[in-house]
């Protein structure tokens, strides 16, 4: 029996974890899909994102059979260095090391420097981390470490894993002109939830959104909107799921919904584990996340197969989302022109039809979404990127 291709993959976060969202979500789905077709060996942190506590009933600093085709070495901070990471790479015969992130220390960079003598290929997933919007986060020491990775090579002889052209090219624009860079599309969960429908009186409208709560994800943005909703008649309820990245920054956003009319309501509801996403987001009639940047978005893509529509910004790979009734893609800045739909909606307008839509027209829309959902699954050009980028 033919051999599989051993792959070793450096992440920050991976399952049971899920406290970091996409990323965690964008491995689990690779592995599942390709674990038929390659071995996979992750090295991980052995707690979850933002947590010091351990996880239970989870064995550590040892290679942990997590399925047939996939093995996980949970490392405890005592292991989480370049001697470690040195004696991992000798452990097996990999043909791939495949790098999730860019910025992180012990997971992006510190592998690079352990696999400088590595003679397989080098995979780097940039995961939207070299968008301008996510470099203007903390820009300071982005550019300074991008400047740093240049000058001594760190990425030289490495092959970088986009998931569409927008975000090749912002590789090529952070990192050079001449990096080489793949581009597969990341893949969606496996199981499919059925849709059920929900009640859509006129003038009631119920939001959610599953993200960090954090600048990236411009909850504080989104916010804003609904205060931009004052004289509107009819009640809406936004809800956030996901964990507080800062402080200070949720406290603006406190004070933000604290000046919200009575009829608008913000709620903060706490984590939400990976696999109830779906089930949570069919409680509600759409999902509202305006970020300033997603190279995916998985719970964008959750809220279509959930069969809902979303109100998002126009930095996701989803767009014309308006002419194929499943939702709304948005400028955040204002006097808004879709070069694809020709609309000029903004959020306000979007919000209002959302809230003013009855029970047969919003079903169209999740419908709609649903559709959206089935034809991004069913495309067979899906595996074919990553089969080339593994071989």
């Amino acid at each position: 029996m033919h051999e599989k291709k051993k792959i070793l993959i450096f992440i920050d976060w991976f399952l049971p974890g899920y406290k970091a969202g996409g990323p965690v979500r964008s491995m689990a789905n690779m592995v599942d899909y390709l674990s038929d077709k390659y071995e996979f060996f992750i090295v991980t942190r052995n707690t979850d994102y933002t947590e010091t506590t351990p996880y239970q009933n989870v064995e550590f600093n040892q290679w942990v059979k997590f399925n047939d085709c996939v093995n996980v070495f949970y490392a405890s901070d005592a292991y989480q260095n370049l001697s470690s990471y040195k004696t991992i790479i000798e452990s097996f015969d990999f043909k791939i090391a495949y790098i999730n992130g860019i910025y992180s220390w012990k997971y992006s960079i510190l592998p690079l420097f352990a696999l400088k003598k590595f003679q397989g290929k080098k995979i780097v997933a940039s995961r939207g981390m070299l968008a301008q919007s996510a470099i203007d986060v903390k820009s300071k020491k982005k550019r300074l470490f991008l400047k740093a990775s240049k000058f001594l090579k760190l990425y030289k002889d490495v092959l970088f894993h986009a998931t569409n052209e927008k975000e090749k090219d912002d590789v090529k624009r952070a990192i050079g002109t001449n990096t080489d860079v793949i581009i597969a599309d990341n893949l969606p969960k496996k199981s499919i939830p059925s849709v059920k429908q929900i009640f859509k009186p006129k003038d009631e409208l119920k939001l959610v959104s599953l993200a960090r709560i954090s600048p990236e994800k411009n909850t504080l943005f989104a916010i804003e909107k609904l205060l931009e909703l004052p004289d509107i008649k009819g009640d809406i309820v936004f809800d956030l799921y996901g964990q507080i990245y800062d402080d200070n920054y949720w406290k603006e956003c406190k004070e933000k919904i604290d000046l919200l009319p009575s009829n608008i309501t913000v709620n903060y509801k706490g984590l939400v584990d990976a696999d109830l996403v779906g089930e949570t987001i069919q409680n509600y009639h759409s999902l509202f996340m305006p970020s300033r940047g997603e190279n995916f978005g998985h719970v964008i893509l959750e809220s279509f197969m959930s069969g809902r529509p979303v109100i998002i910004s126009d930095q996701t790979p989803w767009r014309g989302l308006e002419s194929e009734q499943c939702g709304w893609d948005l400028a955040l800045s204002t006097n808004y022109k879709s070069a694809l739909t020709g609309n000029n909606k903004d959020f306000k307008s979007a919000l209002s039809k959302v809230l003013q839509m009855e029970q047969e027209e919003f079903d169209q829309w999740c419908v709609g979404a649903r559709k959206k959902a089935m034809n991004f699954i069913n495309d067979p050009n899906l595996i074919k990127g990553y089969i080339e980028m593994f071989e």
